[in-house]
């Protein structure tokens, strides 16, 4: 993940940290999870009770940093592995088994691999089905701080009459992301429809007609969608109420 590059460098997406500080926090999310996971905890555990969550103790050494972060992927793996989908484990959200904890994790470093490479001024590609789960995580995550939290900046997203529609126009979304149950990947191509009624957030897969459009190709629009790519990228196109789609982004946040 750093080899090669600057960890000293700031991460344009997150501009608080530099590249060492990003893939820290990255490792010690994911060994605060597997902490979690292996003892099945029924309660929050402070981070200064993740054995090294903090990563290595020697500073600007990409070497150690690798390391690290592969020793760790290769924990949590094989704590999800050894757990299943269903053991019981403390969560945040409504869900409380590991299986939440492999998807969020995944979507953590699938958006925060994003952000390592964006600061190496690198491409970045991510398969379309964990683009388009990335999505739909996010979306369960704004209605989940709606319900939970009245205070939370997502309740600003409650009104009548107002939509996004999110349009993948990649070969690649068509043919992965959206599966029917015979295998057969939907004609116009992956799309989400979100609506924000005054009950809180509803959504839904398809092409709708909506106030405002967001299209590019999948990874772009997850990237737009994570506050990772910029809306005049080139790679996007917005038609209709650009407000709006600002407006969604500025609330719908995550931490």
């Amino acid at each position: 993940m750093t080899s090669g590059a600057d960890l000293s460098a700031t991460v344009p997406t997150c501009p608080d940290w530099s590249l060492e500080q990003l893939v820290r926090h990255t490792g010690g999310a994911l060994r605060w999870v597997e902490l979690l996971v292996r003892t099945r905890a029924e309660a929050d555990v402070e981070e200064d009770q993740v054995p090294l969550s903090g990563g290595p103790e020697q500073t600007g050494d990409p070497a150690a940093l690798d390391a690290w972060l592969a020793e760790t992927g290769e924990l949590l793996v094989g704590t999800l592995r050894e757990a299943g989908p269903d053991a019981k484990v403390w969560s945040w959200a409504e869900i409380h088994d590991s299986g939440f904890w492999a998807r969020r994790m995944a979507h953590e470093v699938t958006v925060h691999r994003a952000d390592a490479t964006l600061t190496a001024g690198l491409p970045y590609e991510v398969a379309a089905d964990i683009a388009a789960d990335a999505i739909d995580e996010w979306l369960q995550i704004v209605e989940f701080a709606q319900r939970a939290d009245p205070a939370d900046p997502a309740n600003e997203l409650r009104g009548p009459g107002r939509s996004i529609h999110l349009h993948a126009t990649d070969s690649a979304a068509e043919l992965n992301a959206e599966r029917s149950e015979m295998g057969v990947p939907p004609p116009e191509g992956w799309g989400r429809l979100i609506e924000l009624a005054e009950e809180g957030l509803v959504w839904r897969r398809g092409h709708e007609k909506a106030t405002v459009a967001l299209r590019g190709p999948l990874t772009d629009v997850m990237l737009a969608f994570y506050r990772r790519l910029p809306l005049d990228s080139p790679r996007l196109e917005i038609l209709g109420d650009r407000e709006l789609l600002e407006f969604w982004l500025a609330r719908a946040t995550f931490g």
